[in-house]
């Protein structure tokens, strides 16, 4: 009969129909993790011996258990190095598996295993190299090669890969720490490492895309730059200001936004140097220039106000002046005439006494030209933020709100509620030096 199936209630099954059978279930080796001691061989360099710990195997479908140490005599040694095997044989004929030493022979490489599908099969616990004329084994000499059960997915190194491979079989190689698989003729990586050279079907040249690279990305980089000519936009300037304080400054036509085409005529004026266009010469006219030239001299113009001056006053009536926003002159007039809600203002002689008289230089400007003027050094005045901390009275803002400047013609107006409290003093003191009256 061609056709044998087993085992079977009432049937009889052999011993090599069960191995058969328990090798297709699972393969050859230790049944514990990659990372146990069962079944390891280790050496103390105690004579010519070598140490196997107890575990439990699996050797073609028959089991072998060991519940304490073997200590194992090597072969004695030659007097050229050899290596030797210690392994697990199963023999079926004597109905055993027991730790066996394979002996190698001196000179040359690891000795062959036997391994026959009925009859004595071996698998690897470790190799020991026998140094020639050796007296005993150090640990150093002894490589670990166990196999193991478990799952189909086997662990083993680059020495102890299973001898007969299906397609397929796949492992972790603890030797390169890498998975791999039997692809009929040879073992492959699972996940090789991919490199540029391994790439297939890659182009050789790629369109222009934009994209980004770090700093830290960047070779050949130069260590600094000469300055040049660039510029950034606003998103990318750091720390910059919330708000700005207003400044005298100018913008270039193309440089403002949302101008209009054309403008309606309005009054306006221009300097000189600013008409283009304009002749060399001009050809004689019949005109004439009013009396205003004979008073041009005593106006000039700075700083976009206007300024009377002449080097002494003409007339009866002189005036203190006031300079409005608008750079307008005002007369600084003080009858009851041109004044209403009247009423008394309490000032603490305390807050006048306070003020500090200080010695300052002014901060540069620019002419209507856009030249720099040098400040004045040496003038002596207020601060008028100090001012405004005692006696904001006497103190001017601009029309943002921000403190401007002093009041010094009301400052000496200020001063009389001092006096006024010194007077009232020295009469009390008087009073107290006099004595009762008799």
């Amino acid at each position: 009969m061609s056709i044998t199936s087993y085992p079977f209630d009432g049937q009889a099954a052999s011993e090599s129909q069960y191995s058969y059978l328990f090798r297709e279930l699972q393969d050859s080796g230790v049944a514990a993790s990659a990372d146990s001691t069962a079944f390891r061989v280790t050496a103390d360099s105690t004579g010519m011996t070598v140490k196997v710990a107890p575990g439990f195997a699996l050797v073609r479908g028959h089991a072998i258990l060991s519940t304490a140490v073997e200590t194992i005599t090597m072969p004695a040694a030659d007097s050229v190095s050899r290596v030797d095997r210690v392994v697990l044989r199963l023999d079926p004929a004597a109905n055993e598996i027991t730790i066996s030493v394979v002996k190698g022979t001196p000179g040359s490489g690891t000795p062959a295993l036997t391994q026959t599908d009925t009859g004595v099969y071996e698998i690897p616990l470790a190799t020991v190299v026998v140094f020639a004329s050796g007296t005993t084994i150090a640990a150093a000499q002894v490589m670990d090669a166990r196999q193991y059960v478990g799952t189909h997915v086997g662990a083993w190194t680059a020495l102890t890969r299973p001898a007969n491979p299906r397609l397929g079989t796949l492992g972790l190689n603890r030797t390169s720490g890498t998975w791999e698989y039997w692809s009929g003729s040879a073992w492959t990586t699972l996940a090789p490492a991919v490199t540029w050279g391994t790439i297939i079907e890659k182009p050789a040249v790629f369109a222009p895309a934009p994209h980004g690279h770090s700093w830290s990305e960047i070779s050949d980089k130069p260590g600094n730059y000469p300055p040049a000519s660039h510029a950034h936009s606003w998103d990318q300037i750091q720390g910059k200001p919330n708000d700005f304080p207003a400044t005298w400054h100018q913008h270039w036509w193309d440089q403002l936004l949302g101008v209009p085409g054309q403008f309606p005529p309005t009054d306006h004026g221009h300097w000189w140097d600013q008409i283009q266009g304009k002749p060399g010469q001009f050809p004689p006219v019949d005109h004439w220039h009013g009396q205003y030239l004979e008073s041009w001299s005593t106006i000039n113009r700075a700083n976009g106000s206007d300024r009377p001056h002449s080097y002494g006053p003409t007339g009866s009536t002189w005036y203190a002046v006031w300079v409005d926003g608008n750079h307008n002159f005002c007369r600084n007039t003080s009858s009851i005439r041109f004044k209403e809600n009247v009423r008394d203002i309490e000032i603490d002689p305390a807050a006048v006494l306070a003020l500090r008289p200080r010695i300052y230089d002014r901060r540069p400007s620019v002419n209507d030209e856009g030249q720099p003027i040098e400040g004045r050094r040496d003038e002596v005045g207020l601060i008028a933020e100090e001012v405004d901390a005692t006696l904001p009275e006497i103190v001017v803002r601009d029309e943002e709100g921000q403190i401007d400047s002093v009041r010094y013609d009301l400052l000496g107006l200020a001063l009389l509620p001092v006096v006024q409290d010194q007077e009232r003093r020295i009469k009390e003191l008087e009073k107290r030096l006099e004595g009762p009256a008799a």
